[in-house]
């Protein structure tokens, strides 16, 4: 049942558009694994082998503190409605933090320049294999809409107020794994 490519084609590719939400796990050489939902609203296909979203501020950044670690990393869509199937992206992922050149040129370039309150880093992927599996046993959903949850969050607080949260929330991992944002943690 499962067949694997070693870059994304159209039908693939088609596939992750019309998804509505993905996930991304990474695990660090010790300590816990982490598998964090995304909505797919964030996430751009660069190309048959390179994959990106753009992450928001979160109650954590397990993300990237393991990909400082370790960066290897899985993605995840699967099919909650129309015919089952889920596809899995295994690679190395890497993080491009807010207000790097890096950061700023695919902003510019893949997400149209547009960044919402709250962002904090692009997360890039160099896809290594991709893998589709049947999915029958994923349940079917019903699709309502985006939750404005991050939004109202976001928009609530000031610039400093959001750097404050992250300089609490988002410099190290559970695991005590420094994610990067900040110099000298």
């Amino acid at each position: 049942m499962a067949k694997q490519f070693d870059s994304l084609s159209d039908q693939l590719t088609g596939f992750i558009a019309r998804q509505h939400i993905f996930f991304t796990a990474t695990a660090a050489p010790t300590g816990r694994v982490n598998i964090s939902p995304r909505p797919t609203t964030c996430l751009k296909v660069l190309g048959p082998n390179d994959i990106a979203y753009l992450d928001r501020t979160g109650s954590g950044n397990e993300t990237a503190a393991h990909l400082r670690q370790l960066n290897r990393m899985t993605i995840m869509f699967c099919a909650v409605d129309g015919p089952p199937n889920i596809l899995r992206l295994y690679g190395r992922g890497e993080i491009l933090p807010r207000g790097g050149e890096a950061y700023h040129a695919l902003l510019a370039s893949a997400f149209d320049g547009d960044e919402p309150n709250g962002a904090r880093q692009i997360v890039r992927m160099d896809i290594e294999m991709a893998q589709t599996s049947c999915g029958y046993g994923v349940p079917l959903f019903d699709y309502q809409g985006e939750r404005a949850s991050i939004d109202n969050w976001t928009n609530a607080k000031t610039e400093e107020e959001l750097e404050a949260y992250r300089r609490e929330k988002n410099a190290v991992g559970i695991d005590g794994f420094p994610s990067g944002m900040f110099k000298g943690r």
